[in-house]
């Protein structure tokens, strides 16, 4: 084989022809990445949980805003932590040791695009990181400190996120999948479908519940309006 074809193919990603000449290969597991992410998205859940269930500004909250509020806690760490490292440092992630750059090398098995330096891909994060990260976290302090425009923040961030990952889901359609290994189990299914699908549906439910919040909030405010008689 040639060398200059040697060197395009000496990674895991996809396309195979892709040139990715400063890459070093991961020394961290897949297991290792993945625990890591996990253990800290649960812990976080369980803090949020403990927290929210104790009495707040407007009474105790119910388990479903509790809920939410475990999700936005979340996206507050993966937007503004896990994003936001990789809307920082693109340029250098194939080459990079540390571990949230072997995240994303881990994570581009299931779309290349993250070690490219794929436009898209680093405007969408970049502006995840920035607005819907710090957003998230307002979103769970607004709703504990019961301020009024808590669920505006919580449609502006899920018509942003929705926005967002259909726009990254339809972009690699476009690109025919070429960025992954189509089909494969854990890379396609799992790091590229399912952990993104739920920036889809998730945010979906939540602008759902934001409509009728504000809908039922505005249909007060008109029937407590007093009424002017015409002349």
């Amino acid at each position: 084989m040639p060398k200059a074809a040697s060197e395009a193919t000496s990674h895991p990603f996809w396309p195979r022809s892709l040139s990715i000449p400063n890459y070093i290969e991961n020394d961290r597991s897949m297991v290792e990445i993945i625990t890591f992410l996990f253990s800290v998205s649960g812990l976080l859940l369980l803090l949020t949980w403990a927290v929210t269930g104790q009495k707040v500004a407007g009474g105790r909250l119910s388990g479903w805003r509790r809920l939410a509020l475990c999700w936005f806690t979340v996206c507050g760490f993966i937007h503004c932590v896990i994003e936001g490292w990789f809307a920082l440092y693109y340029t250098i992630i194939p080459g990079d040791q540390s571990f949230l750059s072997q995240l994303w090398k881990e994570y581009s098995k299931g779309d290349s695009r993250y070690v490219i330096a794929d436009n898209f891909t680093v405007c969408m994060e970049t502006v995840t990181a920035c607005l819907w990260g710090p957003f998230s976290l307002w979103i769970v302090v607004a709703f504990l400190s019961n301020r009024p425009y808590r669920f505006v923040l919580q449609l502006i961030v899920s018509l942003g996120q929705l926005y967002g990952a259909v726009l990254y889901f339809y972009t690699e359609h476009r690109d025919e999948y070429i960025h992954s290994e189509f089909g494969h189990p854990i890379y396609f299914w799992f790091y590229f479908i399912f952990m993104n699908f739920l920036w889809i549906l998730i945010p979906f439910v939540l602008i759902v519940d934001s409509w009728f919040q504000l809908s039922a909030t505005q249909a007060l405010s008109d029937k407590t309006v007093p009424k002017h008689k015409s002349k």
